[in-house]
């Protein structure tokens, strides 16, 4: 009999479903589900506005998402229930919800269906920045020693921001949940009836250590007396390492998916993270860069490093055996779109229409044959803020350069190559740090997508890059999870490691560095650094000026 596996890779505006033959690792179907609710950044469903920097998502579209795809992969017939020996989960982190102990979100009562802080906060949520920087103020005035494992500064991306935001604006939210948890924690809960919490949203996005745990009651009494008791009244549930199994499809779930109850269901991962898997990436000195709306940029270790900036290491946060190191960039595909959007003119579109192809690949087609520094232009791509190495998303993007000559394809080349300047600035935080890169590897729709990009990737960094194979290397790694959570009896396989060196695959060609292009580029990379050093180390601060004009200003929608 054959055997399979599903990946379903829950992302920022779908989820996806992947069925895999776990021996051969042919992707067998797929199935996508597009979130009807998008990212709610204006008003909730009912019609209440909502401020800027928020970014909110309604999990019933989660639910009927995985309902829609699980059947979706399964409806050709091929194969049977009891042929699916597991299913894993990859999930957007950190993305928290407040839920009553019988799964219900509290943004789906009536009671709080218009309540905003009930809803699910998306990863991009940066409305809570305040409370982010009165985290970090107090870890820093206790010393705190897990502050140096999150590169030194907290991140109002993370969990204990959103969930201290709620505390704080939303008191009656905060009393009447019983738990604050991760979607991919409350998918897996709906699949398994188990109540379970992964090591790698706890780790990275929670404060979560191995072998210390969270931060000590002290410290969240410190941020607020009524805050001491957060972990043991909202988010007391067992931590399971990567690699595992969280669950088992239970009987109800099962007659609704059309999969055999008791199928064994992976601990979730965070969806850049299961990347790595997807990629092959197996041991340290290797970088997976996993790019889509924003790029994550994930590293093996033996032992733990203290690196400035990162979002977190964390012990089997990844996969077992090894520290996981994450850092990344919060605007990438995210800005392409943006100025596709909003600033490219209609006769660009027309001519893409007649050619039957995207906006963006007619401007990479105008870039064929391009020169490094020929456009005049420099880029900061932090259009969304800035992850690592600054961590503050009080930051705006900035193109500088421009006159009456620039064309829209200088433009999108400069934004292209600002992405990669921030990518170099990553590695080199990396390797100050003693954490070599050796290789590197993308994956996602982009560099499957552009060659273009990757190249201009390859001769920035100046390194050889390879590409995924699999256009899917989340939902293919969160398959080769749910492969690993089965008993080694039923698969053959010994852990993910040794499924991960054997499904993942990358395609043949090797981009080299165009040593010409080298060269130039690393002139603009200096003139990025001093833009990225004035503009976001302090030395001019016109970027949060600008933000809270805008915020004193605003007009209504």
């Amino acid at each position: 009999m054959a055997k399979y596996a599903i990946g379903l890779d829950f992302g920022t505006l779908s989820v996806r479903a992947l069925l895999v033959d776990i021996h051969t690792g042919e992707e067998i179907a797929q199935s996508v589900y597009e979130y009807p609710h998008k990212v709610m950044e204006t008003h909730l469903p009912t019609g209440e506005a909502l401020p800027a920097a928020w970014a909110l998502q309604d999990p019933q579209d989660y639910y009927d998402g995985l309902l829609t795809v699980v059947k979706g992969v399964l409806a050709p017939g091929k194969v049977l229930p009891e042929e699916i020996i597991g299913v894993g989960v990859d999930f957007t982190s950190a993305t928290i919800l407040p839920v009553y102990k019988d799964k219900t979100p509290l943004c789906q009562t009536e009671e709080f269906a218009h309540e905003p802080h009930a809803f699910v906060k998306l990863w991009k949520h940066h409305a809570a920045e305040e409370e982010a920087a009165y985290i970090d103020k107090v870890a820093r005035e206790r010393n705190e020693s897990w502050l140096s494992m999150y590169g030194g500064k907290v991140s109002g991306e993370w969990t204990m921001p959103k969930v201290l935001e709620v505390f704080r604006k939303a008191p009656k939210v905060y009393e009447k949940a019983d738990y604050f948890m991760e979607a991919m924690d409350w998918i897996i809960w709906k699949m398994t009836d188990t109540l379970t919490s992964s090591a790698c949203s706890m780790g990275y996005k929670a404060f979560y250590h191995h072998e210390t745990g969270f931060p000590s009651k002290e410290f969240f009494g410190a941020l607020d007396p009524g805050f001491a008791n957060v972990i043991e009244d909202k988010m007391n549930m067992p931590i399971l390492p990567m690699g595992g199994k969280a669950g088992e499809i239970c009987p109800e779930m099962a007659s609704i998916l059309g999969l055999k109850a008791g199928t064994p269901v992976a601990t979730p991962i965070i969806d850049a993270h299961c990347s790595v898997p997807g990629g092959g990436v197996g041991k340290p000195g290797e970088m997976e860069i996993i790019m889509g709306t924003s790029s994550c940029h994930l590293m093996l270790a033996d032992k733990e490093a203290h690196i400035e900036g990162i979002q977190g290491i964390v012990k089997d946060g990844i996969m077992p055996g090894y520290f996981g190191i994450e850092a990344g960039q919060c605007c990438v595909g995210d800005h392409f779109a943006w100025f596709v959007d909003n600033c490219v003119p209609e006769s660009y579109a027309s001519v893409a229409r007649e050619k039957g192809i995207s906006v963006h690949q007619y401007l990479s087609e105008k870039l064929q044959g391009y020169k490094a520094g020929a456009s005049g232009l420099v880029a900061l791509d932090w259009f969304n803020g800035v992850r690592s190495p600054l961590m503050d998303f009080d930051l705006n993007g900035l193109i500088i350069g421009m006159n009456l000559q620039t064309k829209p394809e200088d433009i999108y080349l400069a934004l292209i190559e600002a992405t990669a300047f921030g990518t170099r600035a990553i590695i080199e935080n990396y390797e100050a740090a003693g954490v070599p890169v050796n290789s590197i590897i993308l994956s996602g729709g982009i560099p499957s997508k552009n060659p273009l990009i990757v190249q201009i990737y390859t001769d920035i960094l100046n390194r050889n890059i390879r590409v995924c194979a699999s256009d899917q290397a989340c939902a293919l790694g969160a398959a080769i999870l749910g492969i690993a959570a089965a008993p080694s009896e039923v698969t053959g396989y010994k852990d993910a490691n040794e499924i991960a060196a054997k499904l993942a695959k990358l395609q043949d060609k090797v981009y080299t560095p165009n040593e010409s292009q080298v060269s130039v580029y690393d002139q603009l990379y200096a003139e990025y650094k001093k833009l990225h050093d004035y503009f976001g180390k302090g030395g001019n601060d016109v970027m949060k000026h600008l933000n809270r004009i805008r915020e004193a200003n605003k007009t209504e929608a």
